[in-house]
């Protein structure tokens, strides 16, 4: 606050007239009538004549945009939800201490205004002001250059600013929200039972990722952030819960880019009595049925492409399919689906790749299913823009899905692929208790090897699954990377209100502080 301290100080004195007024600094309510949109929306097309016989009365409150004063009289903008409405104060109206109340506001200021509606010479619908109301002082100044923020960091910092100055922010919260309630029709329209499940777990399961570990003082006991709910809705469709749903907020320590905040949205759903095609199906509608919730079409913008998000227009391949579709000219004839099957063929295969493109992992230790995954991602990762399914996913990267029936080395797991980047992972849940104890097993044996993202042995679960887990298909759908896709957003902090972000240079963190008392 140092380069704003002569303006704060300032405006604290022009708070303390405005009190000398009789005004309260911090009123805790202002009745209104109307607000700023529904004004709009009612009286927009009005004429003069119509807005004169009978005169519109309304009481509004606001956000102060813009403010000139012209001798006895003055306009301002009031700005609320992100629309504006011109306002007309005149000395005779509202009184001498009423306009003394008028030149002592600034930019940012919160007001209420009662009044009738007009249309000044110029055609703009205004209100007349009889009175004026103190609301709220801005102590520091707005931006005047906050639209096209180079320093974005700022902007995400402080959002209470971002919002105010740029519409088109706020815009995109608005469509998130619409997002997010779409989601939530399309789970009870179909049966769907919203849940909540634990975020300190004592294991990070459910997902392969790191954790964050946090420590609960009474009980004396670590803790993980949970990195998925999937394990314990899992276990409610054990105890008889069919169709069960989770909007929920997931944590995982790792790294930041355009796709990743450490904490993000998903969500998460599982249906007894299917299998990996059913919810694949309805996942897709309830995407479709998003895009047309959020945007009012199928049809939406993304950079230089245009995504149609319409059924019809979905691709739907298995992972071995797309590397083979996909694989580039410089690396030689195209792949069989026998050179998915050994690891030496596999390895053959990586060799051919690297030697015309970038570097893809191999490590003879990993089983060759991982490398595939790999294999996919260099390969045909960066040319899914439009909606495509990838389905038969590498035993050996899908703990918790079950195997095809005739390839074991294969999963029944999809995932959705939208701009370039997954948007959604599903499967036919593993519900075979000693198969998943294996699976586990296997696991154990990558931590050992010094992965760290590897699944965690959870016994609590296996015992779960031996009271009977009915067939099951369950699927995650990230919410915030929807969200990116849907507004034209290309990096996850444009659509999370608050990401998170390093600390302020010069700015000292508590532990900091105590250490300087010491």
């Amino acid at each position: 606050m140092a380069l704003d301290d002569d303006i704060y100080q300032l405006r604290r004195q022009k708070l303390k007239q405005i009190e000398a007024l009789g005004q309260p600094a911090y009123p805790r309510k202002y009745d209104f009538t109307h607000t700023i949109p529904q004004i709009l929306v009612e009286y927009s097309d009005k004429t003069t004549e119509q807005l004169e016989n009978p005169r519109v009365n309304v009481k509004i409150a606001g956000r102060i945009m813009a403010i000139r004063l012209m001798g006895k009289a003055g306009f301002a903008h009031l700005q609320q939800g992100g629309q504006r409405l011109q306002i007309y104060i005149k000395k005779d109206a509202v009184g001498d201490k009423g306009f003394e109340l008028y030149k002592l506001l600034d930019l940012g200021d919160h007001i209420g205004v009662g009044g009738y509606l007009f249309r000044t010479r110029t055609g703009e619908l205004s209100l007349h002001v009889d009175e004026i109301t103190f609301l709220s002082k801005d102590l520091l100044p707005l931006p005047e250059k906050w639209h096209g923020l180079t320093d974005v960091e700022l902007r995400y910092r402080q959002r209470y600013v971002d919002l105010v100055m740029n519409p088109e922010v706020r815009e995109v919260f608005l469509k998130r929200s619409k997002l997010v309630q779409s989601l939530r029709r399309s789970m009870e329209a179909r049966g769907f039972i919203e849940v909540e499940t634990p975020m300190m777990q004592l294991i990070a399961g459910g997902a392969v990722a790191r954790p964050f570990k946090t420590h609960h003082n009474t009980l004396d006991m670590d803790l993980y952030l949970r990195i998925a709910p999937e394990l314990y809705l899992k276990r409610l469709t054990v105890g008889g819960l069919d169709r069960v749903y989770e909007i929920n907020r997931n944590f995982r320590n790792e790294g930041l880019g355009w796709r990743w905040n450490p904490e993000f949205t998903m969500l998460e759903f599982y249906q007894a009595y299917t299998d990996y095609r059913g919810v694949m199906d309805l996942t897709q509608e309830i995407i479709e049925q998003a895009a047309k919730d959020v945007t009012g079409g199928t049809k939406t913008k993304w950079g230089e492409h245009e995504i149609d998000w319409a059924g019809a227009n979905w691709r739907r391949m298995t992972m071995r399919e797309a590397i083979i579709h996909y694989w580039p000219e410089a690396a030689g004839t195209k792949p069989e689906l026998s050179d998915f099957a050994t690891q030496d063929s596999v390895k053959n295969l990586v060799q051919r790749f690297n030697a015309a493109h970038a570097h893809v992992a191999y490590d003879p230790k990993e089983p060759p299913g991982k490398t595939v995954a790999n294999l996919f991602d260099a390969v045909a990762e960066e040319q899914l823009v439009q909606p495509t399914i990838i389905y038969e996913f590498p035993t050996a990267v899908s703990p918790l899905s079950k195997q095809k029936p005739d390839e074991p080395d294969w999963t029944e797991r999809w995932e959705i692929f939208v701009g370039k980047m997954e948007i959604a992972n599903g499967f036919s849940e593993l519900n075979d208790p000693e198969d998943q104890r294996r699976r586990f097993e296997q696991q154990l044996k990558e931590r050992e090897r010094g992965n760290e993202e590897a699944h965690q042995m959870d016994e609590d679960y296996i015992r779960a699954l031996a009271y009977g887990m009915p067939p099951a298909g369950g699927v995650g759908v990230g919410v915030d990377r929807l969200a990116m896709l849907l507004t034209d957003s290309h990096t996850i902090r444009d659509v999370i209100l608050f990401p998170l972000l390093r600390p302020e240079k010069g700015a000292s963190t508590e532990d900091d502080r105590d250490v300087q008392k010491k």
